[in-house]
Formats: C-alpha cells, sequence, structure tokens
C-alpha cells in the first residue's frame, strides 16, 4: 500500500508540492501519535492516487523545511494547493479528517 507513498526532504519539497493537491505529513520516528497516524496516511496515499499526492517529511531530516513551515509540534498535517498551504492541523485525527482536508482542496 506505501507504494504511492512519497518521502520528501529539503531537497524534493518544493518540487512536489507546486501542483496540485499534496498532503504532507510532517513526523519523526520516535512519536508515538505519528506512528499511530502513518498507517493512515499510507491508506489515503492508495485511495487518492491520480488524484492528490500524499508525501511524508522527516523533521529531524528535513530541518530548513521543518523551520520554514514553523513545524513546532508532531504530527503535523499540512495540505498544500498549487505549492501554497491551504489547510493545517496539528495532532493525530482520524481518517476521515485527513480525508476531508484532501476533498476540500480538490
Amino acid at each position: 500500500m506505501a507504494q504511492h507513498l512519497i518521502y520528501l526532504d529539503d531537497s524534493n519539497f518544493q518540487s512536489t508540492i507546486s501542483k496540485g493537491v499534496t498532503l504532507v505529513d510532517f513526523y519523526a520516528d520516535w512519536c508515538g501519535p505519528c506512528r499511530m497516524i502513518a498507517p493512515i496516511v499510507e491508506e489515503l496515499a492508495a485511495e487518492f492516487h491520480g488524484k492528490a499526492t500524499i508525501a511524508k517529511l522527516d523533521i529531524e531530516k528535513a530541518q530548513e523545511t521543518t523551520s520554514t513551515f514553523q513545524v513546532t509540534s508532531i504530527p503535523t498535517i499540512i495540505v498544500f494547493k498549487d505549492g501554497k498551504e491551504f489547510k493545517r492541523v496539528v495532532g493525530l485525527r482520524d481518517k476521515d479528517a485527513l480525508k476531508a482536508l484532501i476533498t476540500a482542496a480538490l
């Protein structure tokens, strides 16, 4: 299922979010709630394949991007539309809530 999930870093972030709708999960491996939301993000990647990009960004490996978007708590989910921040939620959310975020941006 995770084959449609994209992993971002500072070098590919901007080019990935620049077109269309992109959901980015800002996470860290040591974060419990991040591990809980990971399977949901993977499911969304499969469900929205071809309609929206679903990506994960490890805050410890992409500190420049994390700082640029002022991500101070994780998990933080940001939905981008054509390179601009559309909506942001912080903390654990269920699948329906994340689906609604993506659908609103499409």
